[in-house]
């Protein structure tokens, strides 16, 4: 019989804490990895191998320490959180140091995003891993012949903890406290952890050590949240950034990023000018189709809003955006001087917006589906396509941004064919120069039941910058050449077709 008897409910308690926390954790990274990498498919992948390696060989290793007598294994316990308390503590700190030099020594994007993961969060994982076996095997050891309710009981106790954490961690925590105070949350918890079970099994051997430990940890953890955030705004969804890049004061032009992505620059004075060619040929093609108008058009998402607000400040006609973070049109109206009034503005999915309104009828659909290896898959296949092409006007257009490499164009010509799939033109639009080898490039795709009356436009990005549609027998060999599947619902492999380059 152990020397120190602890109460079966105590045992799942602290089970249910620490799988609790360490799953906030895990939910937490991918919030802490955007600024840095983005949030894609490669980085939640490389999330959950990182943390769940973590927890295996904690695993192992709380099972070698679960050997030992009672109190000894607790002491060590509440050690290693000490340990997992630290760890977690530092590791906004320590993202912070090394994701510059990561990145910048580290050419392929899917290594910098499993390096950078693994520095940082294997260790809260380790630490986290070990008191489950552990406490299982106390709980065992005191019930006798109740061992199997006992051992049932404490891994429900690690599920309900688990799903406590995941729900905490994204529906509360993350929108409501911020990164950097979620951790704390963390810490502290895995420090009133650690005292509870060096309490259990005092005298605590080196108990001056213990304390000064503690309050290193709390100094760090203080330290932390009351660094300056890289988010203007931390959403449900995003990390928002808001840079000034004015060359005069007097004119304010500003910046929108997204976790670590452009999403736009306007200025206060030139509300028709844009700054990027997608938007430029997105608002120039559509209007160039179009006018004189007025013509109803639908954005699938809002950013700095700045198609829209130009073709507010045009009278164009009625606009609606379907932007699913509040916080981004917030955002801009506060900092980039959208005027919502007249505007439709739709806090939801894009797909989910149109699916909603059988009824509705649009001149123009843009969409800004890409910016890097985060694009939404639903988004890009026949079925939305098809979704698009029956909300249109009978002389409507769809128009679509793609970002992607010269020299292999697999999400492009994947994403062309599929649109072909569904409309009688589609066209590749993009700046009429020659690529650069390595560059990325920008394109538009514009479908629609007729061709374009125009095969070329200037406008400004903001210099005057001369695009181009591609000949309808280049589109077709890319097409051909690259034997691209149709992107559905069911079979959407974008991130494999982008090549994880970006």
């Amino acid at each position: 019989m152990p020397q120190t008897h602890v109460p079966l409910w105590l045992l799942v308690a602290l089970q249910a804490a620490v799988s609790g926390v360490s799953l906030i954790v895990e939910i937490v990274a991918g919030r802490m990895l955007a600024p840095y990498v983005g949030m894609s498919l490669y980085t939640w992948t490389s999330i959950i191998a990182v943390v769940l390696a973590g927890f295996s060989a904690g695993h192992w290793w709380g099972g070698h320490i679960a050997g030992r007598q009672a109190r000894q294994a607790l002491a060590r316990t509440g050690w290693i959180l000490l340990a997992a308390a630290f760890s977690t503590a530092a590791a906004l700190l320590l993202l912070r140091l090394i994701g510059g030099p990561v990145l910048g020594s580290v050419d392929h994007p899917l290594w910098s995003i499993v390096i950078l993961t693994t520095c940082v969060f294997f260790l809260p994982s380790l630490f986290a891993g070990v008191p489950a076996p552990v406490l299982a095997q106390i709980a065992v050891m005191q019930q006798g012949a109740q061992s199997g309710r006992s051992l049932g009981a404490m891994f429900a106790a690690g599920a309900v903890g688990a799903i406590a954490g995941t729900l905490l961690a994204g529906f509360v925590f993350i929108p409501w406290l911020g990164t950097a105070l979620t951790l704390a949350i963390v810490t502290a918890i895995y420090l009133f952890a650690a005292a509870l079970m060096l309490w259990l099994v005092r005298p605590v051997s080196h108990p001056v050590v213990a304390l000064v430990v503690a309050v290193l940890i709390m100094a760090l953890g203080t330290f932390s949240v009351s660094r300056v955030s890289s988010c203007t705004t931390e959403s449900q969804y995003f990390c928002i950034r808001v840079l000034d890049v004015s060359a005069d004061p007097g004119a304010p032009v500003r910046r929108l990023v997204l976790d670590h992505l452009s999403h736009g620059t306007s200025a206060r004075d030139l509300p028709r000018t844009m700054f990027s060619q997608f938007t430029a040929m997105l608002d120039a093609i559509a209007r160039g189709r179009l006018e004189p108008g007025p013509f109803s058009a639908f954005f699938i998402g809002g950013g700095t809003y700045s198609v829209p607000r130009a073709w507010a400040d045009r009278n164009t006609g009625p606009i609606t955006v379907a932007e699913i973070d509040p916080q981004v049109t917030a955002t801009a109206v506060r900092d980039f001087w959208l005027e919502p009034d007249g505007m439709s503005i739709l806090d939801e999915d894009a797909r989910v917006a149109l699916q909603r309104r059988p009824d509705a009828r649009y001149d123009v659909i843009v969409g800004d589906a890409f910016g890097d290896i985060a694009v939404p898959p639903h988004l890009i296949t026949q079925e939305f396509f098809r979704l698009v092409r029956s909300r249109l006007s009978e002389d409507g257009v769809f128009l679509m941004n793609v970002i992607d490499f010269p020299e292999r164009l697999q999400a492009l010509s994947a994403i062309a064919a599929t649109l072909q799939s569904v409309f009688a033109s589609v066209e590749i639009w993009t700046e009429e120069s020659l690529p650069v080898p390595g560059e990325q490039r920008v394109f538009v795709l514009v479908a629609a039941d007729r061709p374009t009356a125009f095969p070329a436009i200037t406008a400004a990005a903001p210099d005057p910058t001369r695009f181009a549609a591609m000949a309808q027998s280049f589109t077709d060999r890319l097409v051909a050449r690259s034997s691209p599947a149709r992107l559905t619902d069911d079979y959407a492999p974008i991130d494999r077709l982008l090549g994880g380059h970006f």
